[in-house]
């Protein structure tokens, strides 16, 4: 899930750069100045942005993909605790 989150997250700030680069075309004969002097601050609000959608996007799978978790490890443990329950040894392992 991680992994997937780095992705989304990769793949939105390089179009984000991308786009930014062909809208912002009219600085290039400053870049070298832009980047001596701002730098650091560029590349720390690349890094912000690709944080922050790094988090964004682990949430999103996260609420996704686990938003039924809780209703189905219950339903488990109901199973499991029932005098009929499958696995009669864990079930009594359970209740004490």
């Amino acid at each position: 899930m991680m992994t997937n989150a780095l992705f989304l997250a990769g793949l939105t700030v390089f179009l984000t750069v991308g786009w930014l680069a062909t809208d912002l075309s009219f600085l290039a004969p400053y870049k070298v100045g832009l980047f001596r002097l701002h730098g650091t601050l560029i590349v720390g609000g690349v890094l912000l942005l690709f944080f922050n959608l790094c988090a964004a996007y682990y949430s999103l799978l996260r609420w996704l993909s686990l938003g039924d978790a809780g209703r189905k490890l219950r339903h488990l443990d109901h199973q499991l605790t029932t005098r009929d329950a499958v696995l009669d040894d864990v079930g009594d392992d359970l209740t004490s």
